[in-house]
């Protein structure tokens, strides 16, 4: 430390009370330790709880409040102040109650009588936090580094072994960023040789048209697709699905081909399947594919039509009750009985058009569980020009028979019995149970009624089977 030039001239005669406040001011803490280490007298920040221990220190060894490793730097203090040697900062740390020690950097400075050394030390808690967090981050920062890395590692380990032909592509420039080596062998290049080249290539020109198609339709709503290609070159199709996923600021598109496996019958199976597809999609009767818990994976276009839709987009994902009969009612009767039975055939209800149109229809379905991801298909028929056809002669009934089997689950049993008499609400039971293969808790459901309700009906009409207690349900 650089000593001032001139101190007698510059501070003068100095009292004890005037040098006792410049020692205090000077740090945290100021001790007066005699010549055998003993703390004389002492001043600290008031202010700082963390120094609130310092008031116990007078009388104390100085050796006795610092930590067993800081005091060999204690006796190194003491024996250069009582040399009068150049003042050195050095760091002793206090034991605290309150978890980690107090550090504190001092300075020890002889007084010049009787053996006298004042130490004035700096609170160092703060900085020692502050390093403390530097730490902890720059330790989370190495582990996130390293998950990282392991995760990339894998990622790479993956997208390299993998039997599938994988690209990466650029979603704004249709640049290849990446190929895995599978993709190169379909490709006929290295996988180097494909990184920057345009995507797609090497299809006939109707499939470079359905897989630009496809990359639009994909980066546009963001859902996964496939189509069938074929290549310019003569070689068997292959199947192309993408999925879109975002990498920092950059968009890009995860490309999947798929070779269709087979000999010459397996691959003439593909073009009739196709037309069939094409029928489906193009015929009158509206056709649905859901997932297991009913939500929709695609739709004809005579689905769109009833539903008041103007893309098969606008009904992907969506729950097919938001169309189909009452809300969480048929689709639950339709799904309970696909699961039990497999097959659903002619189930009469309504479907609610976009924009507040209504269709009687009759659905068909079928559950798909032995090949691929499990599914169910809904055939829709719309029959509203049918059930507006004048009733037979010879029924005196407001309603037909046949017609109110069709109106099951789509009108409240409260509406009926306002207009029909205790026999057509007793067929009206009738054809729910026979719907829901006699379960009950299904067709308490379809008529609105609460389980009791139903009970207290079927007694009425001497419908309850007997043996069968009210608790009792085929579920």
């Amino acid at each position: 430390m650089k000593q001032l030039r001139a101190p007698q001239a510059s501070l003068g005669d100095l009292d004890a009370e005037t040098a006792a406040a410049i020692i205090a001011a000077a740090g945290d803490v100021a001790l007066v330790v005699d010549g055998e280490g003993v703390i004389l007298d002492l001043a600290f920040d008031t202010e700082e709880p963390a120094l609130a221990a310092c008031k116990s220190w007078r009388g104390r060894p100085w050796a006795e409040t610092v930590t067993v490793e800081s005091r060999p730097k204690l006796e190194a203090l003491m024996r250069e102040a009582a040399a009068k040697a150049e003042p050195r900062w050095r760091q002793l740390n206090h034991p605290s109650t309150r978890g980690a020690d107090l550090p504190m950097l001092y300075v020890a400075l002889d007084l010049g009588g009787a053996g006298r050394i004042v130490a004035i030390g700096r609170n160092l808690q703060a900085i020692a936090s502050l390093q403390q967090r530097l730490v902890d981050a720059q330790q989370a920062m190495e582990r996130d580094y390293a998950r990282l890395r392991h995760v990339e590692t894998r990622y790479r380990l993956l997208f390299q072994m993998s039997a599938e032909a994988l690209l990466i592509v650029d979603a704004a420039t249709q640049k290849v960023v990446e190929a895995n080596p599978a993709a190169a062998r379909l490709l006929r290049d290295s996988s180097s040789a494909l990184l920057g080249r345009t995507f797609p290539e090497g299809f006939d020109g109707e499939s470079q048209r359905a897989a630009q198609a496809l990359l639009a339709g994909v980066r546009a709503t963001g859902r996964s697709d496939e189509t069938r290609i074929a290549w310019a070159d003569g070689r068997p199709p292959c199947s192309l699905s993408a999925a879109l996923f975002r990498q920092e600021n950059a968009s890009l598109f995860l490309v999947r081909l798929a070779p269709i496996e087979g000999g010459r019958g397996a691959a003439a199976l593909p073009t009739t399947k196709s037309r069939l597809l094409e029928i489906v999609e193009l015929g009158p009767d509206g056709f649905v594919v859901t997932s297991t818990d009913g939500r929709i994976l695609a739709a004809n276009a005579a689905f769109l039509d009833l539903a008041q839709l103007a893309t098969e987009e606008q009904a992907r994902g969506e729950p097919l009750d938001r169309w189909l009969g009452r809300r969480g009612v048929d689709l639950n009767v339709l799904i309970a009985n696909l699961r039990e039975r497999g097959v659903v055939r002619l189930f009469a209800t309504q479907l609610n058009g976009e924009y507040g149109s209504t269709s009687e229809v009759e659905v068909s379905a079928v559950s798909l569980v032995e090949t691929g991801p499990p599914c169910f298909g809904f055939a829709i028929r719309n029959v509203g020009r049918r059930l507006s056809a004048e009733p037979r002669p010879g029924r005196e009934l407001p309603r037909s028979v046949e017609q109110l089997t069709e109106l099951v689950g789509r009108v409240s049993l409260k509406d009926l019995v306002r207009e029909t008499t205790d026999m057509i609400e007793r067929l009206y039971i009738e054809a729910a149970l026979e719907m829901t293969n006699d379960n009950r808790a299904s067709a308490a459901e379809m008529l609105g009624l609460s389980r009791q309700s139903l009970y207290v009906k079927l007694r009425r009409y001497g419908l309850m089977t007997p043996g069968v207690e009210d608790g009792d349900d085929a579920g």
